[in-house]
């Protein structure tokens, strides 16, 4: 039996404050699983309440702590999900220049950015009324942005284990959820770090990859910035 699990917070509505997950970014290849974020209870609660059947999530993790879960988006959460390295640019953006994000996961070199429920057709619809403004070097922002898949209603996610597993490529936490009530962007912001991150590249004429870079070491991020 776990004792993570065993929190209170975790069968009932918490009193987050709506702060960030624990601000740890571990290295993208997953060398060192001990890098990786861990799920506080009361996040792991606000994860398993996107089932109808919460307690059935919280048993299963209370076996396998380790074990990833398949959950539906559309009313806890969405998720952006974005090829690794344009993912981790539009993540910094957020940090560096933004609001901060929520929870933040890597799966399959993909990096998924939890929203808030409705970002996924929105943030379609806005992307494709932005267009494809110039930049300097005469080319488009637009042609910067490698495909986002917005997974909302209908669809569901692997959603990463509370502890970080010891499986090499295993679904991790970059920024994870520690709260009842986590702050999670809408499309708005998503938008602004997504253009952000291909101007960006734009002007370095950098080439955006699926592939997550080498590995450039774990950054960590103040959450006491985030709004």
């Amino acid at each position: 039996m776990t004792t993570w699990l065993r929190d209170p917070g975790t069968a009932t509505a918490g009193t987050g404050t709506g702060t960030c997950a624990t601000g740890t970014v571990a290295p993208p290849h997953g060398a060192d699983a001990g890098a990786a974020a861990e799920v506080a209870p009361p996040g792991a609660a606000w994860l398993a309440s996107a089932e109808a059947f919460p307690r059935t999530v919280l048993a299963f993790w209370e076996s396998r702590p380790s074990a990833p879960a398949v959950l539906p988006c559309g009313t806890v959460f969405d998720v952006v999900n974005a090829p690794g390295t344009f993912g981790r640019r539009m993540l910094d953006r957020l940090w560096e220049e933004g609001p901060g994000s929520g929870p933040v996961a890597l799966h399959r070199g993909r990096t998924m950015l939890f929203a808030a429920p409705g970002t996924a057709q929105r943030l379609r619809a806005l992307l494709r009324w932005t267009g494809e403004p110039p930049t300097r070097s005469g080319g488009t922002w637009g042609r910067s942005v490698p495909p986002l898949i917005c997974h909302g209603p209908g669809d569901a996610v692997t959603v990463p284990p509370p502890a970080p597993a010891e499986t090499p490529g295993a679904p991790r936490w970059l920024v994870a959820p520690d709260t009842r009530t986590p702050w999670l962007p809408g499309p708005e912001v998503l938008l602004w770090a997504c253009v952000h991150a291909a101007r960006a590249d734009a002007r370095h004429d950098v080439r955006v990859s699926i592939s997550p870079p080498a590995d450039p070491g774990a950054k960590v991020y103040d959450v006491s910035r985030r709004r």
